[in-house]
């Protein structure tokens, strides 16, 4: 997974950037810039280049030059999806056919769509004005294309319904409640009684934390920064012991155990603080400070779960984390700067697989199910599924998300 990572960023990533610079896309004075926001420089690569027909089932209702709009109409509303394929939960391949089409009638019988999906939906309106609504009704009503149900086609009209089961009825949106175009987390304070509601409601637009863009900068971490940092560390803390059992079979065998203990080690802490810290039973009564502070530390990435900035976490505050939990440990355990260096493996592991499941587009079976495990998480049941490289804690304290069988591979890119 890391070596598709780094094989994305150092070769494909040079070669896109040399097509824009020929189309004019993009100017040589940008080029630094696009470098050190690369997560977003491949999030506009996505949205701004083709992709191979043969890996992408949508190209071919999508017409030639128009890749950029994937436009759909829902009941009596349209929505450009262009920008949300890649990152729909439930696979870029099931939206095939829906270009340009009235989606209402698969939409209604697919599986149900949680509240948190349809207010996440709104972010896609286009409204009545906007030059991309066609003027005529949708081309055709979208045939139904299923997973996990059995197949069927919706040649008629289907009557619209004032209520239904699949979550139809959009929620009213609380983003009035807070001002987008300013720092985020000075507000928090003023919406304590609805904080709980409003952070679970996910959006797909940019977020200031801070005020002071030297604050602001701090908050933000690309993906390679987190390797870079602490693959380094990892090495320190185990080479010592690495060096005096290599000759050794019976020592090399204790610190392979003490190295695998420490990667348990992580899950355990990986769970218990996403269960207990991240997700912090809140009240309306909660106060102002347990609020910003919810919000600071996971809040946010369930509010714009999208933000490709904000989805490994940074490496200082990280490095003070793991002091303060290896301080008091270091007392009890037997070779802790081992057990340190298999925690800190399992902890990079599972920083680098988190924002894989959010913008990798996975072929192996359990990745796959990972990603959907997790995005279930997000979007539907926010109070389980707190195992994010493994779901081996989710077992044994009986949080585990059960997941339906699907019928196809679901494919993101």
């Amino acid at each position: 997974m890391v070596i598709h990572l780094v094989f994305t960023f150092s070769i494909a990533l040079p070669i896109q950037i040399t097509k824009l610079l020929r189309s004019g896309s993009l100017r040589v004075e940008d080029i630094p810039n696009t470098i050190v926001n690369l997560p977003v420089a491949i999030e506009n690569l996505h949205a701004s280049t083709s992709v191979p027909i043969e890996f992408n089932p949508i190209a071919m209702d999508t017409p030639q030059g128009s890749e950029a709009e994937f436009i759909v109409k829902y009941r009596q509303e349209y929505y450009d999806l262009s920008k949300f394929m890649h990152k729909h939960p439930g696979g870029i391949n099931t939206l095939k056919g829906l270009n340009q089409a009235d989606m209402t009638a698969r939409f209604m019988k697919a599986p149900p769509h949680s509240d948190a999906a349809m207010y996440l939906m709104k972010e896609y309106k286009v409204k009545p004005e906007d030059t991309r609504v066609p003027k005529t009704k949708a081309r055709h009503q979208a045939r139904r294309v299923d997973n996990g149900q059995d197949s069927q086609e919706q040649e008629q009209h289907q009557p619209r319904e004032p209520e239904d089961k699949n979550n139809n009825q959009l929620d009213e949106s609380m983003e009035h409640l807070v001002d987008w175009s300013k720092a985020m987390l000075p507000q928090i304070a003023n919406i304590t009684t609805c904080y709980d509601e409003w952070v679970h409601k996910p959006v797909d637009r940019p977020l200031r934390l801070f005020g002071p863009w030297y604050l602001e900068m701090l908050t933000k971490t690309p993906w390679w920064l987190v390797p870079t940092f602490w693959i380094p560390v990892i090495m320190w803390c185990a080479w010592e012991d690495i060096y005096s059992s290599w000759q050794d079979k019976s020592q090399l065998a204790l610190f392979i155990g003490y190295f695998l203990f420490g990667v348990l080690l992580w899950t355990f802490l990986e769970y218990t603080l996403h269960r207990w810290v991240f997700h912090i039973k809140l009240k309306s009564n909660s106060g102002p400070w347990i609020c910003t502070f919810h919000f600071m530390i996971h809040g946010l990435h369930h509010k714009v779960p999208f933000d490709p900035m904000r989805l490994v976490f940074p490496p200082l505050p990280g490095a003070f984390l793991a002091m303060l939990i290896y301080t008091p440990l270091s007392y009890f355990l037997i070779q802790p700067r081992i057990v340190l260096s298999g925690a800190l493996a399992g902890y990079l592991c599972y920083d680098m697989m988190h924002y894989y499941l959010h913008y990798g587009n996975p072929s192996f079976r359990h990745i796959v199910h990972m990603k959907r495990y997790h995005y279930q998480h997000h979007f539907t049941h926010q109070d389980l599924g707190y195992g994010i490289s493994s779901p081996l804690w989710d077992v044994v304290f009986k949080t585990r998300i059960h997941l339906r069988k699907l019928k196809y591979q679901l494919r993101w890119s």
